[in-house]
């Protein structure tokens, strides 16, 4: 998972504004400054579509999360953990939307086969290379686990039912397993980088031979033991092909088409025919999920996600401004910045702290759930069953709340990525 790296600015951001830089309300003038300052420090040769998909893949997780996931108040007064797919099947579509994990894994192999490639020609060495990914990674999470432990201890002194804690704790440790399965990936960099082909097709195969087993059993203990290899080997596929992708693979618009329009058919198939669920995330309650651990149709459904990825390679490069595109700007004498570049200046901002979003989302929806609920009681949309469709249109109104205090978690808790960085470019 990389970070932004911008060069140094020419001047620093708190800079007098330009002479010609609209003179309306300052602040829109110093707003165009900054973006004009974050996009001329972006090296010219970084392909921003990268960064726009790894932040695009950010944001429906998220999105996923705040939308798919209920806290309800029980009759018992306890908090539990609901989804409106259980009630609202015809809601299903929204997962195949709000499910781009195969786009992150994309984006991370292609990203780390390039850094594993620099590490072990120049400098710094393999070792060094990934101690400072891991230390990006990990960091961060040391410092959410720390602060969730105070929080569960003083929950328990206060006499808050286990059952609420539990639930509270689950959804904010449950995402983590992600990172782990990311962890692992990365440190196997070297050897996918050796055959990703082959290695993508072993694991689908290896997730293919153990789904069979699954239904040829009926889910016996010992095979759903076994199964949760899926949980590497399948995001393994998509991770193999971002290191295809770094090694100078898919240069042309036909594999990727072929991998958009075959993933979609596969998926569509396993549903339809081969007792595949068709929600892309797990549903309480459900017999199977294709997230826990990986079904066949979530790697098949990650392949045409990794082909629609690299149709929309050249249009996310436009939409930002890459240099050379033909929505490039100027490059020199400009004075106000264009919807290209505040596009990019957000992407960069988001990507400078993309994993202090994904650890701490939950908790953004967790304490307005929390908080609320002292307050006010039980609010629609927010603390009762998500059985309707006005809970969901409650639900969207709720996700400007949540976005407000996820924006003031990252604004307290991004030093701690932020450092991790530092240290990791000071070791390279």
């Amino acid at each position: 998972m990389a970070d932004v790296r911008l060069r140094p600015p020419v001047e620093p951001l708190s800079a007098p504004i330009p002479a010609g830089v609209p003179t309306g309300p300052r602040i829109a003038g110093r707003l165009h400054a900054l973006v004009l300052r974050i996009d001329a420090a972006t090296p010219a040769d970084r392909d921003r579509a990268i960064d726009v998909l790894r932040a695009l893949s950010v944001v429906g997780v998220v999105l996923g999360h705040w939308l798919v996931t209920a806290v309800t108040l029980r009759a018992d007064g306890h908090l539990m953990g609901d989804s409106p797919l259980r009630h609202l099947p015809a809601l299903t579509p929204v997962s195949w939307v709000l499910q781009p994990l195969a786009i992150f894994f994309f984006v991370g192999g292609r990203v780390a086969a390039q850094g594993c490639a620099t590490a072990r020609t120049g400098r710094p060495d393999y070792g060094r290379w990934l101690a400072g990914r891991l230390r990006r990674l990990l960091r961060p999470v040391g410092t959410l686990l720390f602060l969730w432990m105070l929080v569960v201890l003083g929950l328990a002194g206060a006499g808050v039912a286990h059952e609420t804690i539990s639930t509270l704790l689950n959804l904010v440790v449950s995402p983590l397993w992600f990172l782990l399965v990311f962890i692992v990936l990365t440190a196997a960099t070297p050897l996918v980088r050796r055959a990703p082909g082959r290695i993508a097709v072993v694991a689908c195969a290896v997730v293919a031979v153990l789904d069979v087993a699954h239904f040829a059993t009926g889910g016996v203990a010992w095979v759903e033991t076994v199964r949760n290899v899926n949980v590497l080997a399948g995001w393994l596929v998509p991770y193999c092909l971002g290191a295809v992708w770094a090694a100078g693979g898919f240069t042309r618009r036909r594999p990727a088409a072929i991998l958009l329009v075959t993933g979609l058919l596969a998926t569509v198939a396993l549903i339809v025919w081969g007792g595949y669920p068709a929600s892309m995330v797990g549903v309480p309650g459900a017999a199977m999920s294709n997230l826990n651990p990986l079904s066949l149709a979530a790697v098949t459904f990650g392949l045409a996600q990794c082909g629609a990825a690299l149709l929309l390679c050249g249009p996310l490069r436009r939409l930002v401004g890459q240099p050379g595109s033909a929505a490039a700007h100027a490059p020199g004498g400009q004075r106000t910045a264009t919807p290209g570049q505040f596009a990019w200046a957000l992407v960069a901002l988001m990507n400078l702290s993309v994993i202090t979003i994904f650890l701490w989302h939950q908790t953004a929806m967790l304490s307005t759930t929390a908080v609320t609920l002292a307050l006010t009681g039980p609010l629609f949309g927010l603390h009762t069953a998500p059985d309707a469709a006005a809970w969901v249109l409650a639900r969207l109104l709720w996700v400007p709340v949540f976005v407000l205090l996820l924006v003031a978690l990252c604004r307290a808790f991004q030093h701690v990525e932020g450092d991790s960085r530092r240290s990791r470019n000071k070791a390279s």
